[in-house]
């Protein structure tokens, strides 16, 4: 995994990591956790520019967690909960992932859409509720893109640094990152043997 994501960095620049972010927030199937540090680390080595790769980090997060928000807008809650209740299962989402979800966007507000951005499984859940209150889409953005930046970067930057002991690092976070991998699968898998829409 480690080295599938490092060659298409490496072999696209800089839409390959726009690419693996958007697709790490529609359905996670890598980790940022992965692609932004080994982002870092190719700027270390100078086949990338640093800011440039920070900000096509952020435009996919960005543009993956805005598929959802519009999801939540233009569907609304109770469309939402029916869809969940018949087709969830492939998505792993049930009526009650929505309602905890909102629950906490109330709680939280556009506090939980910045914040949220830095946590794993809430970066991508918490666009759903902020679509459904139709927070609006110039606070959604400017929320989104800030936290998003702030994470993209603060990983970026940890592999950046990380860069002159890459192969000490490549061979702690190969391993890792295919055992990340795996238990997202088993994980998803465990998830749709037992999911039931209520």
């Amino acid at each position: 995994m480690f080295d599938w994501v490092l060659t298409v960095i490496e072999s696209w620049g800089y839409p390959g990591i726009f690419l693996l972010m958007l697709g790490e927030n529609v359905f996670p199937p890598i980790p940022s956790e992965v692609i932004m540090p080994l982002t870092g680390y190719l700027c270390g080595t100078g086949a990338l520019s640093l800011v440039p790769a920070v900000l096509a980090g952020t435009a996919g997060s960005v543009a993956g967690t805005s598929l959802w928000y519009l999801l939540g807008r233009r569907i609304g809650a109770a469309a939402l909960k029916r869809w969940a209740a018949r087709h969830g299962r492939l998505m792993t989402v049930s009526p009650g992932d929505i309602d905890a979800a909102q629950g906490w966007f109330d709680r939280h507000g556009g506090k939980a859409v910045l914040l949220g951005r830095m946590i794993p499984t809430i970066r991508t859940l918490i666009s759903v509720p902020a679509g459904i209150a139709r927070m609006s889409w110039g606070r959604f953005l400017m929320l989104t893109t800030l936290g998003s930046l702030a994470w993209t970067g603060l990983l970026t930057g940890a592999g950046y640094l990380l860069e002159s002991q890459y192969d000490r690092v490549g061979n702690v976070l190969d391993p890792v990152s295919k055992l990340v991998v795996v238990v997202v699968v088993a994980v998803y898998l465990y998830r749709v043997a037992t999911w039931r829409p209520h």
